[in-house]
């Protein structure tokens, strides 16, 4: 194949494009095949017709750096104990979304379908990982994230934080690049508090309950935010930085106590008198949020229209006394793991009997806090140990037992010259 340059005038021979039959005159030149010759301008019609067609499974390749859901998961695993099924539902639904952003810049023959944004509810008592799944999900995909606290928003206009305000601190870790901001992920904790606070008529406006929902459902589902550079209050002279939400993942978090309750009711029975069935009696626990409708969420004081723009809903589970004592000592980020650390920067090593896990774990969950307190009781059993620790010399290793935990006792050490010895108290 030969790329063939139109004869100059007075040549005996012209040529002529085998597909649209001009001259080799009128085109710049003309691709000379065995027998067969294409002008210029038939293969740039070519490669508009071929782009146009372009099949749907280019698809593949051009989202080969996101992460599938199930390494998203494995990921996750590595940071978050158990709730294997919430991770599930949030390795798909992030993965749909960041694959629904690069879509766009794709040609294929769905053009005229837009894929819609699947922003995610999260249910669960306190302490069972929900900030911590959305902050690793934002570190695995490498984008900005931001939390924001519903409790402290309020309607345009009255004393609080305006719901624009959620994009400041996102905007903020995204060094003011307004670009890298509209991409990344916002996680909204308490937004449980936000629920209408009476059904009744009241002389005062719900400006931190209803308002604020009302105020948050352009920005869930996609809207052009002025937002102050520094935060605060807008007013008319201040320059405003403007960022579309469209493309924000927004994952919302709370405990939603009293939820179950409302599930409870609705999955009892409603038959009454004395042929009642009792062995269908629903038990109020928090299991039964895994089982929540939109017309819970509802009755619990969301409205309608909130709750469309969180189409995805997942519940975590409380965690068990296996689940906590994971927590203690496997992730990358352990607790036990973070004092070992510490004491081996002096030259100590660290040791966790199994009994002393098991009754710092006992101690945690009788706060009702979850994974949180359990960051209390160790700091409760090891500062004392950590204040005398430095005064011993030659400390080579530090046990820490059931009594220790639970009377306060003095750690077993090893010590460069005696084998064993006791802390002084």
């Amino acid at each position: 194949m030969s790329i063939t340059e139109p004869p100059q005038s007075g040549t005996p021979e012209e040529l002529h494009c085998s597909f649209c039959s001009r001259s080799s005159r009128e085109v710049v030149s003309l691709i000379a095949g065995k027998g067969v010759y294409i002008c210029d301008i038939c293969v740039q019609n070519s490669v508009e017709i071929l782009r146009k067609n372009q099949p749907t499974t280019t698809l593949r390749s051009d989202i080969a750096a996101l992460p599938r859901p199930s390494e998203i998961k494995r990921q996750l695993d590595t940071h978050v104990i158990g709730q294997d099924a919430a991770k599930e539902v949030l390795s798909v639904a992030v993965y749909n979304h960041y694959k629904r952003l690069q879509a766009e810049n794709l040609v294929s023959a769905f053009d005229d379908v837009n894929i819609e944004k699947s922003n995610i509810l999260l249910l669960g008592p306190t302490g069972t990982g929900k900030t911590l799944l959305a902050q690793t999900l934002a570190r695995i995909l490498d984008v900005p994230f931001a939390i924001a606290d519903a409790t402290t928003l309020t309607e345009a206009g009255y004393v609080g934080d305006d719901v624009e305000s959620i994009i400041v601190n996102l905007l903020q870790n995204a060094d003011y690049n307004v670009e890298r901001a509209e991409r990344g992920i916002i996680y909204v904790d308490e937004i449980d508090k936000i629920t209408r606070k009476s059904d009744s008529a009241s002389i005062t406006r719900d400006v931190s309950g209803e308002g604020v929902q009302q105020g948050l459902l352009k920005m869930l589902e996609g809207t052009i935010a002025g937002i102050p550079p520094k935060g605060g209050r807008k007013h008319p002279e201040q320059p405003l930085i403007y960022v579309n939400t469209r493309n924000i993942l927004f994952v919302c978090g709370g405990a939603f106590e009293g939820l179950e309750k409302i599930i409870a009711r609705r999955k009892r029975p409603s038959t009454m008198g004395f042929t009642a069935p009792t062995a269908a009696t629903v038990e109020e626990s928090t299991e039964l949020l895994r089982h929540v409708e939109p017309e819970d969420l509802m009755s619990f004081g969301f409205i309608p229209e909130f709750i469309g723009r969180l189409p995805v809903i997942t519940a975590l589970d409380p965690l068990s006394d296996e689940a906590m004592l994971d927590i203690l000592t496997n992730p990358k980020n352990a607790i036990v793991k973070q004092y070992q650390k510490l004491l081996l920067l002096e030259g100590v090593e660290l040791q966790f009997e199994h009994e002393a896990l098991v009754h710092i774990v006992a101690k945690a969950k009788s706060r009702r806090t979850g994974a949180r307190a359990l960051r209390g009781v160790m700091e409760e059993v090891m500062n004392p140990i950590m204040y005398r620790l430095p005064d011993v010399q030659g400390v080579r290793k530090c046990v820490i037992t059931a009594d220790v935990v639970e009377r306060g006792s003095a750690p077993l050490l090893e010590v460069s010259d005696t084998p064993s010895a006791r802390a002084s108290s």
